[in-house]
Formats: structure tokens, sequence, C-alpha cells
């Protein structure tokens, strides 16, 4: 199992999080973004940088994936594409997506975007607050508990 982070908007709050898991397993981690992002010196954590672009990151992560990895993105499109790979992901909220609820989480997400783009709904996410920090780290460890 290798992990693979969708980096350009991944907060710092829940990278402390990821980094303290995957030190203490010693699970190979890739952080993908446009641009670089701060992570340890450590031999099974590194930095893949990509070019500007749209969906750039989240087609190299689609390229790495493979059966049993876990990837970590808010993409819902991505997260999509990662399980039917036989691979799982993870929303930065806690969400694991998996192949009993992406196809459902995938519909709900282009519903919202339709509305949104019909001026029906507008706004985002909230912020991350503590809540969230936790319903990561559970989501987290339910994942890696498994392996």
């Amino acid at each position: 199992m290798k992990i693979l982070v969708d980096a350009d908007a991944f907060p710092n709050a829940l990278k402390e999080i990821l980094l303290r898991a995957v030190l203490k397993r010693c699970i190979t981690t890739i952080f993908i973004a446009n641009k670089n992002i701060s992570i340890p010196d450590v031999e099974h954590i590194s930095m893949e940088i990509v070019s500007l672009g749209v969906d750039v990151a989240d087609n190299r992560i689609a390229e790495l994936v493979e059966v049993e990895d876990l990837v970590i993105t808010a993409d819902i499109p991505l997260a999509d594409r990662v399980v039917a790979k036989g691979a799982l992901a993870l929303d930065p909220r806690g969400t694991i997506y998996d192949e009993e609820n992406v196809k459902y989480l995938l519909a709900m997400r282009n519903l919202m975007d339709e509305l949104r783009n019909s001026g029906e709904i507008t706004g985002g996410p909230s912020a991350i607050d503590a809540k969230t920090v936790r319903a990561f780290a559970d989501g987290l460890n339910k994942i890696l508990s498994r392996k």
C-alpha cells in the first residue's frame, strides 16, 4: 500500500496528522501538486511536482494508483477513478470513498454543481475545524488499521 495525496489544496492541519501516521508506519507516501509542498526529508515520503493545468495532478494520481492504495483527495471524480482501479480514497473531511458509495457521491456532487451553476445554491464547503480534523484522523485510522 502506498498513499497518494492530491496536495494542491490539502490543509496543513491534516498534513500533520497524515505525516505522523505514515512516519509511524513507514508507508510510502507521494504528495502530488503543481507547486512545491513542504514535506519531511524521509526516504519513504516524496513530492512530485506536475505542470499547471486542469486535472494534471488528478491524471498523474490516476496513473500511479494501484489496487489497495489510498488516495487522499477532495475531488470526487478523481475518487471515482481511484475506486474503479481497486483502491480507496479519503476526503479531507473524513469520507471514505469505496465501491459502495462513490457513484452516489459523484451523482450528488454533479447535482450540487448544477445547482451552483444555476445560482440556486451559493458558497462552498465550510472551513476546516476541529470536528473535521477528527473526522479525517478517524477515517485515516480506519483505513490504515485494515492493512
